[in-house]
């Protein structure tokens, strides 16, 4: 074998890895949360920016994937079924928050409101546990400033962080919102 096949070799087995991981953690999401994913509601989020180039519908699957990531890693045993349903519902504001118009009548402090209206939404479409409301709550802590009282939170929080910094400086591109 030459150090050409052998490369390419490595690099299908390390594409496969990822697609397996990938299929893995779609199906975890799927289990727990196909009335989130199906909805309405969920899939208009695919219209607005988060931050960057990335939607609201990418964001939020991609911390609810970093986050069941975390948990799994770190071993730190939280509830899959709450994990998934509140990182994908913690942005759950259904509207453009980069819209000046809209912002003037919420104060422009969408970092702040955001948790309680997205909480608010949640409540009118899907029954949530404590642990969910808790997270998406909770999920701006310091910005909300009572911590997180569970570990689910805390994780989301995190992941929330890292998936947040990473699209606004570019090294984590989302699919932006098709042009109409």
């Amino acid at each position: 074998m030459s150090l050409f096949e052998g490369n390419e070799a490595r690099r299908a087995e390390r594409l496969k890895k990822m697609y397996e991981r990938h299929r893995r953690l779609h199906e975890l999401l799927k289990d727990h949360a196909a009335d989130i994913l199906d909805s309405n509601n969920f899939q208009s989020t695919k219209r607005h920016i988060q931050h960057g180039s990335t939607t609201v519908y990418s964001h939020s699957m991609d911390v609810a994937r970093y986050s069941l990531l975390l948990n799994k890693t770190l071993g730190l045993g939280c509830d899959r079924h709450d994990l998934i349903r509140g990182a994908l519902l913690h942005d759950y504001f259904l509207y453009d928050w980069h819209d000046k118009a809209y912002l003037s009548q919420r104060r422009r402090f969408h970092g702040f409101w955001h948790p309680g209206i997205a909480l608010r939404n949640a409540e009118k479409e899907y029954e949530l546990t404590d642990r969910q409301r808790e997270i998406i709550r909770k999920h701006m802590w310091p910005l909300s400033v009572v911590p997180p009282t569970c570990r689910e939170a805390w994780v989301v929080t995190a992941a929330d962080k890292y998936c947040s910094f990473m699209e606004t400086v570019g090294l984590h591109r989302g699919h932006g919102a098709k042009a109409s």
